[in-house]
């Protein structure tokens, strides 16, 4: 690869998925769609992951989740956005998963939303 950056890039999103497949996650890259960019990360439904990896955290931080919420709106109207920004000399476990505040509290009523409906198909089986 004669771009330096985009190999950069291309080995944190092999390591993000490679961690993610490791875990049990299903995680995959998907092919690079130029100005309708779908997100770099699939398979963690239902999340739509950009990866980031630049040397200037605040920047990969702001242009990660900004990325990843617009990619998820492309990706579907339920699917949420997480930017991976990769920590220098930092492994793929320790990335940043970062997504906004409001994502942040759908994740949280969703899991309520589980929670309850496993808890009443337990009594039910009773």
């Amino acid at each position: 690869m004669s771009n330096p950056a985009k190999a950069k890039g291309t080995a944190h999103e092999t390591a993000v998925v490679r961690y993610l497949n490791e875990r049990g996650i299903p995680a995959r890259r998907v092919a690079q769609t130029g100005a309708l960019d779908v997100g770099d990360v699939h398979g963690i439904d239902p999340f739509v992951g950009q990866a980031k990896n630049y040397r200037d955290l605040p920047t990969a931080l702001r242009e990660g989740v900004d990325g990843a919420v617009v990619q998820a709106k492309r990706v579907s109207a339920d699917a949420l956005p997480v930017a991976f920004v990769k920590r220098p000399r930092k492994s793929a476990a320790d990335v940043y998963a970062v997504m906004p505040l409001a994502t942040f509290s759908e994740v949280l009523l969703r899991l309520e939303v589980a929670a309850e409906d496993a808890q009443r198909l337990a009594q039910l089986e009773k």
